[in-house]
């Protein structure tokens, strides 16, 4: 009996431990290109994942040595349950800290910018997107739950202190606000109306930064997402229409008078600015057609002009079916480009050369779509009178 209770004992013991190390879901590795050093050491890509199915993930692409890890959130943080968790929808660095906002899961993950380890998580309703100044993270919200309402209330833009992780400020917006952009002094948001569908909000609420209240709002145009600025202080500002007859735009705001000064007439899902370019791509829905119009783009930000509607330049662009993410390398300017393909399996990323040539590509997670690079660059905004 006791030769045989033994070996049973180890077998049990063996089995229970294959069980816990299934539990931990560890990275896949894809060598992709030659090392490269710069002052980027690498970036981090956040894939949204499905909603309700907690399946947003974070991938690294180590630039130091060519390889790109997809899956690392999990390998990295063990003892973390549920992982990063449902819709990841933003991603930033700020000094030593990464954040992600994860929508659906009502929070912000605040992990260690070196290996994604995690510190703590900053809980706030339908958080959408983040923005840091002088110490302080600034975080868009809905507030409402997740679902269209024609009388969903206003959101809001929440005041953290990056120190503490503590909620130090509330500021009301306008109907779901969308991305941000900070120049002199003020705290600029988007506006969308998008739980409110038919009656889209259409301003940019304006907030002074030194008394965290909302000073102004500025009319634009309706269902209102992106914004983003240059260095010559202006804001670019995308709206989605309304899906049918209203199409996408691009509108100019002068972020020293607060007045709208300008329009581009071309469709924006996502765009990447990088000196005086600004990289766009549009996958814009119709509901009459129901289809998506894919169109790609640059914008000389020193002229307020289309120069180009398509900056790959190989054809590779006709195997993106849903370009989803873009960010250009502020080193070496080579290009990126996400595919969520059908919203449902694994994505792909896409690395392009500045003349627009495919470098190489591998596989993301799921709806792979937030870049934040990793290193001591700096980008400087010098603003022209």
């Amino acid at each position: 009996m006791k030769r045989i209770f033994f070996p049973l004992l180890l077998l049990c013991l063996s089995a229970i431990s294959c069980r816990h190390d299934e539990l931990i879901l560890y990275s896949d590795t894809y060598e992709t290109t030659t090392p490269q050093y710069t002052s980027v050491a690498g970036f981090y890509l956040l894939n949204e994942g499905n909603m309700g199915t907690n399946s947003s993930t974070l991938d690294y692409f180590d630039a130091t040595t060519g390889e790109y890890h997809k899956n690392i959130y999990a390998e990295t943080n063990p003892t973390v349950i549920k992982e990063l968790g449902d819709v990841g929808n933003d991603l930033q660095i700020y000094g030593s800290r990464l954040y992600a906002v994860i929508n659906c899961s009502h929070k912000v993950e605040v992990m260690r910018a070196a290996d994604a380890s995690y510190i703590g998580k900053i809980d706030l309703p339908n958080c959408r997107y983040i923005r840091f100044h002088e110490g302080y993270a600034y975080v868009s919200s809905y507030v409402a739950p997740v679902r269209i309402d024609p009388h969903a209330p206003k959101g809001c833009v929440f005041k953290i202190d990056t120190a503490t992780l503590q909620v130090v400020d509330t500021v009301t917006v306008g109907y779901q606000p969308e991305e941000m952009e900070i120049r002199f002094g003020k705290l600029y948001v988007a506006n969308s109306g998008g739980y409110r569908v038919p009656d889209y909000d259409n301003t940019v609420s304006v907030i002074d930064l030194a008394t965290f209240r909302e000073i102004k709002k500025i009319e634009v145009a309706i269902n209102l997402h992106r914004i983003k600025g240059d260095r010559y202080g202006y804001l670019y500002v995308s709206s989605r229409g309304d899906y049918y007859d209203t199409h996408s735009k691009l509108y100019v705001i002068d972020a020293r008078t607060d007045r709208l000064v300008d329009s581009l007439d071309i469709a924006v899902s996502n765009m990447c600015i990088d000196g005086d370019s600004a990289y766009v791509y549009s996958t814009e829905w119709n509901w009459t057609t129901a289809q998506n119009t894919v169109t790609y783009g640059i914008i000389d930000l020193k002229e307020r002009r289309i120069v180009n509607r398509s900056f790959i330049t190989d054809g590779t662009d006709a195997e993106i079916k849903i370009p989803y993410g873009i960010a250009v390398n502020p080193i070496t300017k080579e290009i990126y480009v996400t595919d969520a393909k059908n919203y449902v399996v694994s994505g792909t990323l896409y690395c392009f050369s500045p003349e627009g040539k495919c470098l190489w590509k591998v596989p993301a997670g799921n709806i792979p779509a937030h870049f934040a690079f990793k290193g001591e660059y700096r980008i400087e905004h010098t603003y022209t009178n």
